[in-house]
C-alpha cells in the first residue's frame, strides 16, 4: 500500500489493489440474520438507515423488552424514547467533550501505556489498545473508583462472557450463564458499586451520575456499563490494532500520517475504517412500506441486513479506486468520510469521534517510538456474536 499515486492506474495508493486484511474472513462469515433480506446497495442501505419507519433489529434488539424502557440502553430504543435518551446522553460523546475532557484522559493513558511498553521493550498491541479503550470509556461512564489494572481484567471477563457462545448442551449453557452472572457480580461489586456510592455523595459530569439522577436501578446501570463496553471497548481495540497494522506495513502511509495535522490523520483513519469496518452488517426492521428506491417496494414488517462492508467499497457511494486509502475521497464524494462505517441515521454510532481520536492520539505517539517493529502480524478470527473480526497476538517491540 503506497500513499502516492499510481501512474499506471491513475489511482492514489497502491493502484487500487485490494489489500484489506479482513476481507476473506468477512466474506466467509458475513450474512444477514435468518429471514432477513440482504441489502448490498449503498443507496438502499442509506435510505433504510435514515428512514423514520426503520427500527433497530440487530443483536436481538427487536426481541428484547425492558420493564422500564426509559432506562434501557439507547441501542435498544426507537422513536421518541430513543431520541430523548440520545439527546440527554450525547453530551458525554460530543466533539466538545472529546476536545475538552476525554482528550486529556486519552493522552494520559497513552503516555502511561507507552512508558510501560518502552520499559519492557515488548507488548501485544491488542492489550495496549484494550487498556486504552477501557480507561477512556471508564472516564465517560464514571468507573473511576477502583484499581485501574484490576478493572481492565474484570471488564475483559465480563465482555468475554457476554459475547461468547455457550455451545451445545444444557450443561454448557448452565455453565455459561453461571460464568456470566459471576463476572457481572464481581464487576458490580468492585467497580460499579463504588462508583455509584461516590457519585451519590458527589455527582460529576459523567454517565453514572446521570443514571443516578434519572433514577436508574443498580441493575440497569450495570447493563448500561456492559453496553458501553461492548460498543466502545471491544470495537476500538480491534480498530486500533487494524490501523496500526496498516501503518506498520506501509512506510509511505505511516510518514503521511505522522507528518499530517489532526485533520489529515483523522482522514487517513476514516479511510482505513471504511475499508476495515469492525461492524460488517447492521439490521433494521421496516414498519411501513418504502417505495421509490428499489425495483420493488420494501414491504412493511420485514427485516433487512445492511451490508456495511460491501457498501463501503461500492463506487456508487465512495467513487473510483475504492480500495485506495485516499484522503481526498470524502471531499470528492461530498461525504463526511464516515460513509457507512458507523452506520447512519438515528442509530448511527454515537461514540465514533471518541474512537477515532483515541486511535489517532495513541498511534501518533506509538509510531514516534524509536526502533518500533511489528514482530508478528496479528491472527484474524471472527466473532459471530458481534459479526466482526478480531485481531490477536500482534507482537510489537522497541529498544529498551
Amino acid at each position: 500500500m503506497s500513499a502516492s499515486p499510481s501512474p499506471e492506474s491513475g489511482c492514489p495508493a497502491h493502484g487500487n489493489v485490494d489489500r484489506r486484511k479482513s476481507a476473506a474472513i468477512a466474506l466467509k462469515n458475513t450474512q444477514p440474520d435468518l429471514g432477513a433480506h440482504w441489502v448490498k446497495s449503498p443507496s438502499i442501505a442509506k435510505y433504510i438507515l435514515r428512514s423514520k419507519h426503520a427500527r433497530q433489529a440487530g443483536a436481538g434488539a427487536d426481541l428484547v423488552t425492558f420493564k422500564n424502557p426509559e432506562q434501557a440502553p439507547v441501542f435498544f430504543l426507537d422513536g421518541e424514547l430513543h431520541a430523548i435518551k440520545r439527546r440527554k446522553t450525547q453530551r458525554f460523546l460530543s466533539p466538545k467533550a472529546v476536545s475538552q475532557q476525554h482528550y486529556l484522559v486519552m493522552r494520559k493513558v497513552t503516555d502511561e501505556l507507552l512508558a510501560g511498553f518502552k520499559t519492557q521493550g515488548h507488548a501485544k498491541l491488542e492489550d495496549l489498545s484494550f487498556s486504552l479503550a477501557v480507561e477512556v470509556v471508564s472516564e465517560i461512564l464514571g468507573l473511576t473508583n477502583s484499581n485501574q489494572a484490576a478493572r481492565v481484567n474484570r471488564i475483559q471477563k465480563v465482555l468475554a462472557s457476554s459475547i461468547s457462545n455457550a455451545g451445545d448442551g444444557k450443561l454448557a449453557k448452565v455453565w455459561q450463564n453461571f460464568k456470566r452472572a459471576s463476572a457481572l457480580g464481581i464487576f458490580y461489586w468492585f467497580d460499579v458499586r463504588p462508583a455509584i456510592k461516590a457519585r451519590i455523595k458527589n455527582p460529576t459530569d459523567d454517565a453514572i451520575s446521570f443514571y443516578i439522577e434519572e433514577g436508574y436501578s443498580k441493575f440497569m446501570i450495570v447493563i448500561e456499563c456492559v453496553t458501553y463496553g461492548t460498543a466502545g471497548m471491544l470495537t476500538t481495540r480491534e480498530f486500533i490494532t487494524m490501523a496500526a497494522w496498516y501503518l506498520f506495513e506501509d512506510q509511505a502511509l505511516r510518514q503521511q500520517f505522522l507528518a499530517g495535522d489532526e485533520k489529515e490523520q483523522v482522514t487517513i483513519l476514516m479511510e482505513i475504517v471504511r475499508l476495515e469496518p469492525v461492524a460488517a452488517m447492521v439490521h433494521r426492521r421496516i414498519d411501513e412500506e418504502i417505495s421509490g428506491i428499489a425495483e420493488h417496494p420494501l414491504p412493511p414488517g420485514e427485516k433487512y441486513g445492511l451490508d456495511i462492508r460491501n457498501a463501503n467499497i461500492d463506487e456508487e457511494m465512495v467513487g473510483e479506486c475504492p480500495y485506495a486509502v485516499d484522503i481526498e475521497r470524502a471531499k470528492r464524494q461530498s461525504d463526511s468520510g464516515k460513509f457507512l462505517s458507523f452506520g447512519g441515521g438515528p442509530h448511527s454510532c454515537p461514540g465514533w469521534q471518541v474512537a477515532i481520536h483515541e486511535t489517532r492520539i495513541f498511534l501518533e505517539q506509538l509510531f514516534l517510538i524509536p526502533e518500533l517493529t511489528l514482530d508478528r502480524e496479528p491472527d484474524i478470527s471472527w466473532n459471530s456474536q458481534l459479526g466482526s473480526y478480531e485481531l490477536r497476538n500482534a507482537d510489537i517491540s522497541c529498544k529498551r
